[in-house]
């Protein structure tokens, strides 16, 4: 019973705190600038819920940088900070001190990007140590690969490590989703370690203080990134045009990001010629940054799957209902939210224009030979979305 343990205090103490953290974390949905539609309270709560399993497995489960694992941050069921519907994101703690090998597949995505980053003052850590982007990194012909990270200089694939090095992630962005195939790898580190599998009172109560004030910190820091883009509605600009924090960017083109609010009765027209990239890609999320379910809705495209016009034109419909044209992004109920668009290695970034109008006068504005979609169409179209997410998140 409680008593019979020295530590029964300390640790219910440290459990309550946890649970008041994250109670105290519901402010976020009713702050002044959140939107009071049903379906954004409830999206609000469901991604506070969410990230406590990432949050757990960021400070309690995989902290370890002498025994990592490389795991995934999102999903189509945990996402935060305008995760892309084509992405795999994975990563695992590291050490500084440490030298770590990475060994695997690298698979088929179209954008490949390895990124080691230092502590820093976000919730995702701080300035880029280094990184190998695409053909950086040296691949067999059979598609293995051997990195080396660490403080000391390595031939071959390697990245040098600092003594604030914090963690490694891997980027993989797909752009065929039903062909392009993942990465399988593995981590492991160099230095001589010995593995302590006992779980103390004092790392509990650690990594639950952690967890709560990580659900906390990170959720509030999006959302008032997102309050900074709501002053500048259907405007695409980078989030270093609007503040200078040394979050971890995507290496090789930073996105455009934009603010959209939508009534039911009127539509959003983006519109921009893509330029020549090696990858590129438009985002569309809700107010709390997570991208709409891109399991079964129209959320994004890319450089596979847009349909482009005659003219190279990208033509983007965001609309209630579905417009009639191949690129669709449906909103899923929201009414307000962001659009993300990356332009990687491109030769040059172009700004899309954006119109916004009653859903009634849209077919007017578009041109008569703009490309449309059938019914029969939209529906492979979604069914295809979903084969892909399953190829990508297997189980």
């Amino acid at each position: 019973m409680f008593g019979d343990n020295p530590n029964d205090a300390q640790l219910k103490a440290s459990w309550d705190d946890f649970c008041e953290q994250l109670k105290s974390a519901g402010d976020l949905v009713f702050r002044d600038s959140t939107p009071n539609d049903d379906i954004d309270r409830a999206k609000g709560f469901r991604l506070l819920a969410r990230n406590i399993a990432l949050a757990l497995q960021f400070n309690l489960e995989n902290t370890d940088p002498d025994f990592p694992e490389l795991l995934h941050y999102f999903d189509p069921l945990r996402k935060q900070g305008g995760d892309n519907p084509d992405a795999l994101y994975v990563g695992a703690p590291i050490n500084g001190e440490h030298t770590y090998r990475i060994s695997g597949n690298r698979g088929t995505a179209r954008y490949f990007a390895i990124t080691v980053l230092e502590d820093g003052n976000t919730p995702w850590g701080g300035g880029v140590v280094g990184n190998l982007i695409d053909s950086d990194l040296h691949v067999e012909e059979d598609g293995s690969f051997e990195l080396i990270v660490g403080p000391d200089e390595h031939p071959g694939n390697f990245i040098k490590t600092t003594a604030d090095t914090w963690r490694i992630t891997f980027r993989q962005f797909f752009a065929d989703w039903e062909n392009e195939v993942p990465m399988k790898a593995r981590i492991d580190c160099l230095s001589d370690v010995e593995h302590n599998p006992v779980l103390s009172p004092s790392r509990l109560q650690a990594g639950l203080a952690d967890s709560a004030a990580w659900v906390k910190e990170s959720t509030f820091y999006w959302a008032d990134m997102l309050d900074r883009w709501k002053a500048r509605p259907n405007d695409f600009v980078s989030y270093r045009q609007l503040d200078d924090n040394a979050i971890d960017a995507t290496p090789g083109g930073e996105p455009l990001i934009c603010y959209w609010q939508l009534p039911r009765d009127e539509v959003l027209v983006i519109r921009v010629v893509p330029p020549l990239a090696s990858y590129w890609a438009v985002e569309f999320g809700n107010y709390w940054w997570e991208s709409m379910d891109y399991r079964y809705q129209l959320c994004n495209t890319n450089c596979h799957q847009a349909q482009l016009e005659d003219d190279g034109e990208l033509l983007l419909v965001v609309a209630h209902d579905d417009p009639g044209v191949p690129n669709w992004l449906d909103p899923s109920g929201h009414r307000e939210g962001y659009i993300a668009l990356r332009w990687i290695n491109a030769d040059h970034y172009p700004k899309p224009e954006c119109q916004q109008m009653k859903a009634a006068d849209l077919a007017a504005y578009l041109p008569a030979n703009t490309r449309r979609i059938t019914s029969t169409q939209r529906k492979a179209q979604l069914a295809a979305r979903r084969l892909g997410v399953i190829k990508r998140f297997p189980y």
